[in-house]
């Protein structure tokens, strides 16, 4: 028997078939799930939004093995116009028609189905800044005071959270065995998760610090007479 015999036939047939395997492989329907982020956009000025049942939009993709890898997952996001949201809850129904996949792909299923908002009035004020100060100066000295510029900062953010706001820490200052004036560039300390600063600017924080000076006990009548 002549294993070489037509060789070139028993090749291209190989050939033939790999390629088949290919295209078969390539054009396979799949299914794949994503989480695509939920972006928000038309939010009314006069509301913040301050909860929503939902970060992520979760879709399952069905296509070929080269239309996925065709889809740019980390460009992908579920962008959702609350330009009609009002103070309270805005339900809003998830839809997948708007998104921008590859041809040859289709959104076969999407969770959750629906997203609820909720939206609280917003409110601004100018808020005190405080120094946050750690440690003690070195022994003899003494803190004489602290210059803060600029001395306010503009908040934005739920009314409620805003008009209880009494002060704002800024980042910590380091004191500790200090024997001079320092200054310090520092940020505001923000706390509350929907609070936020309108300027984003630094902070310089001015330490004053003086040698202590050793109060000397007035002399007696008797001592002044002598």
């Amino acid at each position: 028997m002549n294993l070489f015999k037509n060789m070139g036939f028993k090749l291209l047939a190989v050939a033939v078939a790999f390629m088949l395997w290919g295209v078969s492989h390539s054009t396979s329907s799949v299914e794949q799930g994503f989480d695509l982020p939920v972006a928000l956009s038309g939010v009314p000025d006069n509301l913040v939004v301050t909860d929503q049942t939902s970060g992520a939009v979760n879709i399952r993709v069905r296509g070929s093995r080269a239309a996925l890898r065709r889809l740019p997952v980390g460009d992908l996001f579920y962008e959702v116009d609350l330009s009609g949201a009002q103070l309270g809850v805005t339900s809003h129904v998830v839809e997948t028609e708007t998104l921008d996949l590859p041809r040859g792909l289709q959104v076969v299923s999407r969770s959750p189905a629906g997203i609820e908002f909720t939206a609280a009035r917003r409110g601004r004020r100018a808020v005190p800044l405080k120094a946050d100060l750690a440690g003690e100066v070195a022994e003899g000295f003494v803190l004489e005071g602290v210059e803060i510029e600029p001395p306010r900062v503009w908040v934005s953010g739920p009314r409620s959270e805003v008009l209880r706001l009494g002060e704002i820490l800024t980042e910590t200052v380091e004191v500790d065995g200090l024997q001079a004036p320092v200054e310090r560039t520092v940020r505001p300390s923000l706390v509350g998760r929907h609070l936020w600063l309108e300027n984003d600017q630094d902070i310089t924080v001015r330490v004053r610090i003086r040698p202590e000076v050793s109060e000397t006990p007035e002399a007696s009548e008797g001592e002044k007479q002598g």
